[in-house]
């Protein structure tokens, strides 16, 4: 019997450039994407609008065969899209209210397994709503993988620290660790965060261009720097492809370490890319060889 797949919820978007070309994007639906080309049994649960960018999403994940089984249509509010700018490398989101990954069923769909091996969702999704499917997601999972990802102005520092508790690992940036810890010295924010968070296995740090460290609930933190990127376009996905390689050291028991030093190479790999993705299967080829 095959392996269930790890469930990847949230929402699922255009990343508009300033030089024209739309790219679609998402943490959630990037992080399902390269999982799946990376190998691992994936289903995305999330929603986009009936309209043109909505099909767009689905002939998409029907081109690499992702599966689409869980993706709700939603008939008024449209597939998401967020406005991006690049400065110095680094991006920055205008991200627009009321899409339609912003209000999905409550029920689950028939298509997510009654065993869950392992789940994955951030914040953005949950701003307006989402949160009675979250919970009956989370009442048939095995772990919880959180991706903070903060963005301005939707969130709230206690609603993110209420949504992070008691998820098996966590993946913050230094600047989101700060933000939901302000008063903690910032060489104690990671065991703060460990131990109000009631974080189960790991706390996960990156530092951009410095790397990334992996605080354990029981050990020693692993620290590692970032390798050099070689023809950055940008880093737009760049968190969500180390997300992405956790997920899969968590699921195949690559160990902290190897874990870290692997999701930093495929971050990087993603720096060489315009936007999150690619459809070439190449690119994710030479990942998965580069680690055997």
């Amino acid at each position: 019997m095959p392996d269930a797949p790890d469930v990847i919820f949230g929402e699922v978007l255009f990343d508009r450039f300033p030089d024209g070309p739309e790219v679609l994007g998402g943490a959630p639906f990037n992080v399902a994407w390269n999982l799946h080309q990376l190998g691992e049994p994936v289903l995305f649960v999330g929603g986009v609008g009936n309209d043109t960018a909505g099909a767009r999403v689905r002939e998409a994940m029907r081109e690499v065969g992702l599966a689409e089984d869980a993706l709700y249509t939603h008939p008024q509010a449209p597939t998401g899209a967020v406005q991006v700018t690049v400065e110095d490398g680094e991006p920055a989101y205008h991200i627009l209210p009321d899409q339609a990954y912003d209000d999905l069923p409550a029920t689950v769909d028939p298509a997510v397994p009654a065993r869950i091996p392992l789940l994955y969702h951030g914040t953005l999704a949950l701003r307006s709503g989402n949160r009675e499917l979250l919970a009956a997601l989370r009442r048939r999972c095995e772990r919880r993988f959180v991706d903070a990802n903060l963005r301005e102005p939707w969130y709230d520092p206690h609603d993110a620290r209420d949504l992070l508790r008691g998820a098996d690992v966590v993946k913050l940036n230094a600047d989101e660790l700060a933000t939901l810890f302000p008063n903690v010295p910032a060489e104690k924010r990671a065991e703060r965060c460990l131990q109000a968070c009631d974080i189960q296995s790991a706390l996960i740090v990156t530092l951009g261009a410095d790397g990334a460290e992996i605080h354990p609930r029981a050990g020693q933190p692993v620290r590692a720097r970032a390798p050099a990127v070689e023809g950055m376009q940008d880093a737009v996905g760049a968190g969500d492809a180390f997300a992405s390689v956790a997920i899969l050291g968590l699921r195949r028991g690559w160990g902290w370490e190897g874990t870290l030093h692997r999701a930093l190479e495929f971050a990087a790999r993603v720096c060489t890319l315009q936007g999150a993705t690619t459809t070439d299967p190449g690119f994710y080829r030479s990942a998965v060889a580069a680690w055997t």
